[in-house]
């Protein structure tokens, strides 16, 4: 086996992965990481001693590459958690997936006979589709549930306005959820009748999500491998239509025979040489939404039972509550307080995205008091994280202007882009596992794996297993 020298820009689940799997397959690797922690959006954080998540970070996956590689960094470290996820509706709490006598109950007699006239007359007279996420969820679930249930929380998510939201979006996260099959799978339920993002139990590391990427990295580094924290890359040097080195920030150039990419897909497109303007201009319209994470410490316990809830509140900014005291016991290491995370969405210009930590805070206390959540439980300190760039907007129409940036990138001779950010791809950590392990895998073994599929049909002919309490489970 021919030894090569590979970079690896960014350590989250996808970058990590590659890395993890190219030592494994005796390669020289460097992974250069812009922050002080690996993980990416998956890492865990020690707050007020104990340990949390970049809000909900739920692993599930049936893929049995993905998860027998999952398995083997932790172990038997981890946990079955039971799944409680709930609505935010009118200060009423709706369960999801559905439970249909729940909601007829709690939307009234009124609202639910609109949501089922509503739904049948899509049957009998379906909505003109233009390509857009409304469309295609009205046509799907009815306008009137769609109002409810989607529009609010997708148009806090994208700042944009769901006739915008590209239908792709909807085909990637909900396209086999029917209304139907929501209510069959309700009243009868079965493993055969869950929808893939609906899963009543997953697996959870006793130290948090962060733990897989903490070991990889260990495993990593043990093999004399290296993973740099704080260097953050500032363009992959191309010429010729092939990959030879990388520049880092502080100046300094390093030369690779192969780079494996998961930095934003703009940034990477925009630092680079020999782009062609019609690139460089699709380039420039793909575009991220930001993250903001307002950490609040409630003293008390059992402030409500959902491992996070969706907020579809039109009197509240922000759009999901994690409660990290309903994940695994070992990351609450004995405390007696709750911490829950608000999270909130914007764009760079955005007076909320630079707003100061004090005035979020106060935001946040302010959301979380309304909902009446923690009643009159003391909130007693605050901590603010911001996550610029991750997740990657599907604008109406978005697939023409990536396809052109995909095709000039995939030209490239030594050059991998993977991950959420570096495919413009909105991956669960399944997806960005399997990109690593794949992308890997083109280096390594001269494999042709095609990295744009995954996260669209890839997923069809995987295959199948699951994680259990004792161990994989093949379908």
């Amino acid at each position: 086996m021919e030894k090569k020298k590979i970079a690896v820009i960014g350590a989250g689940p996808a970058g990590i992965t590659a890395a993890y799997e190219l030592t494994k397959k005796g390669h020289e690797v460097e992974v250069f990481e812009a922050s002080p922690d690996v993980g990416g959006l998956s890492k865990t954080i020690d707050l007020w001693n104990q340990r949390v998540d970049l809000g909900p970070h739920r692993f599930f996956s049936n893929d049995t590459k993905v998860n027998k590689v999952w398995l083997e960094v932790v172990g038997n470290d981890y946990k079955m958690v039971d799944r409680l996820t709930r609505i935010y509706y009118k200060k009423k709490f709706y369960y999801y997936p559905l439970k249909p006598f729940d909601a007829l109950k709690k939307l009234g007699l009124g609202t639910a006979f609109l949501c089922v006239m509503s739904y049948f007359k899509e049957r009998i007279f379906p909505v003109k589709k233009d390509g857009s996420f409304e469309t295609w969820v009205i046509g799907r679930f009815g306008y009137k549930l769609y109002s409810i249930f989607f529009k609010t929380y997708s148009e806090k998510l994208w700042g944009i306005s769901c006739r915008e939201l590209d239908e792709d979006f909807a085909a990637q996260r909900i396209k086999k959820l029917s209304l139907f099959k929501a209510v069959w799978s309700a009243m009868f339920k079965g493993k055969k009748n869950k929808h893939k993002t609906l899963v009543d139990q997953f697996a959870y590391p006793i130290d948090g999500t962060g733990m897989v990427y903490e070991r990889m990295r260990d495993y990593i580094e043990s093999k004399g491998n290296k993973v740099l924290l704080k260097s953050p890359v500032k363009k992959v040097n191309c010429k010729g239509g092939k990959v030879g080195s990388i520049e880092l920030m502080n100046g300094e150039t390093k030369e690779y025979d192969h780079v494996i990419s998961s930095m934003p897909i703009t940034l990477l497109v925009n630092n680079m040489d020999e782009v062609p303007q019609e690139v460089i201009e699709a380039n420039n319209q793909l575009k991220f939404r930001n993250t903001i994470l307002v950490y609040l410490k409630v003293e008390g316990q059992e402030v409500f039972p959902d491992n996070w809830l969706y907020v579809h509140a039109n009197d509240l900014q922000m759009g999901r509550i994690t409660n990290f005291c309903n994940w695994v016991p070992e990351i609450n290491n004995g405390e007696k307080s709750t911490i829950v995370a608000l999270e909130y969405w914007a764009y760079d210009k955005d007076e909320i995205w630079n707003a100061g930590d004090d005035k979020l805070i106060e935001l946040a206390k302010e959301e979380l008091r309304n909902t009446g959540l923690v009643k009159d439980l003391d909130i007693t300190d605050g901590y603010v994280v911001k996550i610029p760039k991750c997740y990657p907007v599907y604008s109406r129409g978005y697939k023409e202007p990536l396809k052109k940036v995909e095709d000039h990138l995939t030209s490239i001779d030594g050059l991998s882009v993977i991950g959420r950010y570096g495919a413009f791809k909105y991956n669960n950590q399944d997806h960005s596992i399997l990109m690593g392990i794949l992308a890997a895998e083109n280096i390594a073994d001269n494999a042709s794996n095609n990295l744009w599929e995954i996260n669209t049909d890839y997923e069809d002919y995987q295959e199948k297993s699951t994680i259990t309490e004792s161990g994989l489970s093949h379908e």
